[in-house]
């Protein structure tokens, strides 16, 4: 696994486009303001760049690539498309199943459901009342917290771009898979609920 996976604080900063179809975004280390990670959506036929100027947009798939500052994967994101509710897919740098996200039907604030490569429920992804932070709760613990953060008045008007930060507990063991999870959740929390 590769070892940025193991900071405690991501800054996750969408970036801005006119007439974007696709989302991509830089995850910076928030102390040096250095850049960690690259997520890049990738992937987009036709159809889907063309859905992503509708009321459709949220139904449309996403494949993300999160690559280091050589250009290596680290991870990938997917989600196939969908009608009503939202399973997206995080592999590994060998497009190995680490997980994913199932989203819940009736939740104030947005709610998934956390898995592992088996199916099995790791944790759950819920949203506080409006719907702008997420915390990773098991067993009543919370162990990683992801906050929206304030994007200045011009972009909040005008573009549907968000910046978060991530903050992962230090009970979470360094190079376990799961911070696989807790990173791709930013984007699928975005993606999901967000893109609006």
């Amino acid at each position: 696994m590769n070892p940025i996976l193991n900071h405690r604080l991501f800054f996750i900063k969408e970036k801005v486009g006119l007439l974007k179809a696709s989302n991509n975004y830089d995850i910076l280390d928030p102390n040096t303001k250095s850049l960690l990670l690259t997520s890049r959506e990738t992937k987009m036929n036709f159809l889907t760049r063309l859905l992503r100027f509708t009321d459709y947009k949220t139904y449309t798939p996403f494949y993300f690539e999160i690559k280091d500052g050589n250009g290596q994967t680290v991870f990938t994101i997917q989600r196939g498309f969908t009608l009503f509710l939202s399973n997206v897919k995080v592999f590994d740098a060998n497009q190995q199943l680490v997980g994913m996200f199932k989203q819940h039907l009736f939740s104030i604030g947005g709610k998934f459901g956390v898995h592992d490569a088996q199916g099995n429920a790791l944790c759950t992804l819920e949203g506080n009342w409006v719907g702008w932070n997420f915390k990773f709760i098991q067993e009543g613990r919370v162990f990683a917290e992801i906050f929206k953060e304030w994007s200045g008045l011009g972009k909040e008007l005008f573009t549907s771009a968000d910046n978060y930060m991530l903050s992962i507990s230090d009970t979470v063991p360094a190079n376990h898979p799961v911070r696989m999870l807790i990173l791709a959740a930013v984007l699928c929390v975005d993606m999901v609920l967000k893109e609006k």
